[in-house]
């Protein structure tokens, strides 16, 4: 029988009392022999994750061409070649070659993932085999193993608990769950999501305290961690809004202008009696015209420059696509811990019998205010404060250091969280230590769920503090302390007390102590069964991140909805969203509840939901493909190695740089360095900004195609020359237009960009407005340069003159029409639009550099046929484009009023 078997027959070890689970596996009290292990060890395989078949090199270099983009690229260098133009062709053929490179590397990173979830298990661990312990390396450990696992030990195949003593795990990584659990031998439900099933210990997570033994139930590819990294392997990576909106654009531009050149052909042979070579030439020159060859390579640019505006702000991105992609987000998807909290429990409540305090501070930073009920600040010298959390940093084994301005802490985040409070009550923990040496101790034990420590101070009085959960804590005390000394407890206050703070999502702990005989040296349970005064209650939580809760409001502000995806507690995750501004907080989806639904009410739940606690690695996979069905373009964020088959399926996925797993990481299309939930809203203005200016440089690059496609076809109409060949055509293209069009990559965003909802991503690239902007552009270039070719010829010019100014007319027409540009729609006649830019700027003084050299320089005219000009001609040259950027701020100006109107 196979593991997978196994799994099958007997799916929920956590279901299963342990006895029956060593009877399934025939695991004797003694652990196995070595040589039923050998035999296992050969029938089941090493325990290690078995990584799919990849690609090798050279198929993920060559798939880097199956694009789009680069094969619009492709075409122009083709083209270019066979027109002789062999130093463009280079040019193109050369971005086409960097651009390979680039992604080939970048997804070779991104093929580590699975090799980074490999690295995350344990390389050893000790067996019991023949009532003897052995440590040896963890991928021989078999189904059935005895496995004993300790504080520190990173477990190393999943286990079903036989024996625990004081066991704690952190399951962050596979749960969520902010804090290590708390481990027990005894079946929980079948139901119960994987944060609940304490019986169980499994592969990857790290023992934080006591010891235990348990029976291995999975190995490698069967283990919860293998499993992800199964689902990891089948999740496919979708295309980025650009690249889809680019393939429909291309294709659709492609098949228009065959139609259009063949059209124009036939046209010309029928009508005007063209021969056949000629109506090829032209066919040639207006396909030239028409294809933005330069387009690709200034949207490649135009992504790469906010690459690195993106790293500038602590988001790095991984894939080049990924940045446009932010700029269409309709929702976030994001994990607590660590993402939208700090992953560092606090004191946040301070309960005593007649006051209550709100403890200020971030995470593990020793500073801190503590504000009672009527806001006001309390100093440090309140007896109720000073004797409370004096307890709290006696009664504790944490510690917290400093590195470089960094907390740090040593030992569990609850106790740490008290240390915390008492550094900012004033005291400093090695002296209070020493104030107060301890005696002796009562360890916590998940049986009593406490901790008592045994203190005599300098002059000899004695003092035993102790701290636990409430229910073990309030049945021991007979009184309460007040300002007024001891007075009999009010269990009701308490009880009450208590659901309160836990409905904020924090965890309760109470604190108690009583007066110990000078003489007592020895701590026994009889000591804290009774007679203890209550000190006071204190509510602890993983505090969310400040900056966090206004980015979620600014994401509100321009659109994009927020959701809380956690492994956490229902309770907790409700009150962390109502603490973040999350709307619709009040209610959450459980992942039990989840796991009921079809994928149809799965899509309809997910819009009106926006809380979804206790979720498994496949339900969080589930709930971005069904953001993904309402056509939402979905950004997950994550740290745990439970996050990666979600961010590797979201349309963005965003890994946390500082506290995420490596397996994040290497499946996410972007890394946040200072692991702030605030970046990726930086990051997403950044994106929105980078499809503006994609936007803009299609809006000037167009019209110049239009323009000159447009002359072409109106020569042929009219049965005249050529008034720009195909080689003058490739030269504006690719040494004008594309220079200016560069420029618009570094425009900033404009004003009101986070204040419009995300644009719609199933739309064409194309919008109406564009269209006719377009349009409008390109009839007025054609007017201008057909005019002026017409004018030169009628006055006698010779042909080499006639072009030549056709040229620069149209590059004059493009260079006021950039300035148009830099605003889609908004006015650019003041100092910010026609001077704000040094990018558009020298650009200009680039291109007329370039034109002055087209015009004068005799290699340019043996090369490009063309011809100097007089003053007059360039007179009439500068009068079109200054007619053309009045015409185009007049079209703004009408637009402008009908948006104001609607």
């Amino acid at each position: 029988m196979t593991t997978q078997e196994s799994r099958t027959q007997t799916p929920f070890w956590h279901a299963n009392d342990h006895v029956q689970v060593a009877s399934f596996f025939t695991t004797p009290a003694a652990g196995l022999t070595e040589e039923e292990a050998k035999a296992r060890l050969n029938k089941y395989g090493p325990n290690r994750l078995n990584p799919p078949a990849g690609r090798n090199a050279w198929q993920r270099f060559l798939e880097q061409f199956k694009n789009v983009l680069i094969y619009v690229l492709l075409l122009a260098g083709i083209v270019t070649a066979a027109l002789g133009h062999w130093v463009d062709s280079g040019v193109i053929f050369g971005v086409v070659f960097i651009n390979a490179i680039i992604g080939f590397i970048q997804e070779g990173k991104a093929e580590r993932a699975l090799e980074a979830v490999k690295n995350m298990l344990s390389p050893q661990a000790m067996v019991i085999r023949e009532g003897k312990r052995y440590t040896l390396s963890a991928d021989q450990i078999v189904p059935g193993d005895l496995v004993f696992i300790q504080s520190g030990d990173k477990i190393p195949a999943d286990l079903r608990l036989i024996k625990i003593r004081n066991l704690r795990v952190d399951e962050a990584m596979l749960t969520g769950e902010s804090l290590p659990v708390e481990k027990t031998i005894e079946a929980v439900p079948t139901e119960s999501p994987l944060g609940d099933r304490t019986c169980m210990a499994y592969s990857g997570t790290l023992v934080t305290f006591g010891q235990g033994t348990g029976i291995v139930v999975a190995t490698g590819d069967q283990s919860e961690i293998g499993r992800i990294s199964a689902l990891l392997a089948e999740v496919k990576a979708l295309s980025t809004p650009l690249t889809r909106q680019m393939a429909t654009f291309a294709s659709q531009l492609s098949i228009a202008i065959l139609a259009i050149a063949l059209l124009a052909a036939l046209f010309g042979i029928l009508v005007h009696d063209y021969s056949l070579e000629e109506m090829f030439l032209a066919a040639v020159g207006l396909a030239v015209a028409a294809i933005p060859e330069g387009l690709p390579a200034i949207i490649t640019i135009t992504l790469a420059i906010g690459v690195q505006r993106m790293a500038n702000r602590s988001a790095i991105i991984r894939r080049l696509p990924a940045v446009e992609t932010l700029g269409s987000v309709d929702v976030i998807c994001s994990d607590k811990t660590g993402t939208l909290t700090r992953n560092e429990m606090m004191v946040q409540s301070l309960v005593f019998a007649d006051q209550t305090f709100r403890v200020e501070g971030n995470g593990y930073d020793p500073h801190g205010e503590f504000i009672d009920e009527n806001d006001i600040h309390s100093d440090l010298s309140n007896p109720l404060l000073k004797t409370c959390c004096r307890a709290a940093i006696l009664c504790n084994d944490a510690a917290l250091t400093e590195d470089q301005g960094q907390w740090k802490l040593h030992g569990d985040p609850m106790e740490g969280a008290l240390v915390v409070l008492g550094l900012k009550a004033g005291y400093e923990q090695n002296l209070l230590a020493e104030q107060m040496p301890r005696t002796d101790i009562i360890p916590f034990e998940s049986e009593h769920r406490f901790m008592a420590t045994l203190h005599h101070d300098h002059e000899g009085k004695g003092y035993i503090y102790i701290k636990g959960a409430c229910e073990a804590i309030l049945p021991r005390c007979s009184t309460q302390y007040t300002y007024h000394g001891p007075q009999p407890i009010d269990p009701a206050f308490w009880s009450e007390q208590t659901e309160i703070i836990a409905a904020r999502g924090e965890r309760t702990l109470a604190i108690a102590m009583r007066p110990a005989d000078p003489e007592q040296n020895a701590l026994n349970f009889s000591d804290v069964e009774e007679g203890l005064i209550l000190l006071g209650m204190v509510g602890i939580v993983d505090p969310p991140r400040h900056e966090a809760i206004e980015a979620i409001s600014r994401c509100y502000s321009a659109g994009i909805e927020v959701k809380m995806i956690t492994g956490d507690h229902v309770t907790t995750a409700r009150a962390i969203g109502k603490n973040m501004g999350i709307r619709g907080a009040d209610h959450a989806l459980t992942g039990v509840e989840l796991e009921s639904m079809d994928d149809t009410t799965l899509k309809e739940q997910v819009r009106q939901n926006n809380i979804f606690a206790r979720t498994s690695p496949e339900q969080k996979l589930r709930l971005v493909k069904a953001l993904q069905a309402n056509n939402w373009v979905a950004a997950m964020t994550g740290d745990g190695v439970n996050d990666a088959p979600a961010l590797k399926r979201a349309d963005i996925g965003v890994a946390m740089g500082i506290k995420g797993s490596e397996t994040a990481k290497e499946s996410a299309e972007m890394v946040l360095a200072d692991d702030n939930f605030a970046s990726i809203v930086k990051a997403i203005e950044e994106g929105r900004t980078v499809y503006d200016n994609i936007k803009k440089s299609i809006l000037f690059i167009l019209p110049t195609n239009g323009g000159e496609a447009l002359t072409i076809l109106a020569a042929i109409a009219f049965g005249r020359l050529l008034p720009v060949t195909a080689a003058q055509i490739l030269w504006v293209n690719m040494i004008t237009a594309v220079t200016l069009a560069l420029s618009l990559a570094f425009e900033p965003a404009e004003a009101n960009i986070m204040q419009r909802p995300p644009r719609d991503n199933t739309g064409s690239l194309l919008s109406s407005f564009m269209v006719w902007r377009i349009l409008f552009v390109s009839l007025l270039m054609v007017a201008a340069t057909f005019g002026l070719f017409l004018w030169e010829r009628n006055t006698g010019a010779s042909i080499e003159v006639a072009r030549t100014v056709a040229v620069n007319t149209l590059v004059v027409a493009e260079i006021f029409y950039l300035l148009n540009t830099r605003y889609i729609t908004a006015p650019v006649i003041n100092r910010q639009g026609l001077l704000g830019s040094r990018y558009v700027l020298l650009a200009i003084v680039i291109v007329s550099l370039f034109q002055l050299l087209f015009t004068y320089m005799p290699i340019m005219q043996l090369f490009f046929h063309s011809a100097p000009l007089t003053l007059e001609a360039w007179g009439r040259i500068f009068s079109a484009g200054i007619i053309l950027f009045l015409l185009v701020e007049l079209e703004k100006w009408i637009v402008r009023g009908r948006l104001k109107d609607q």
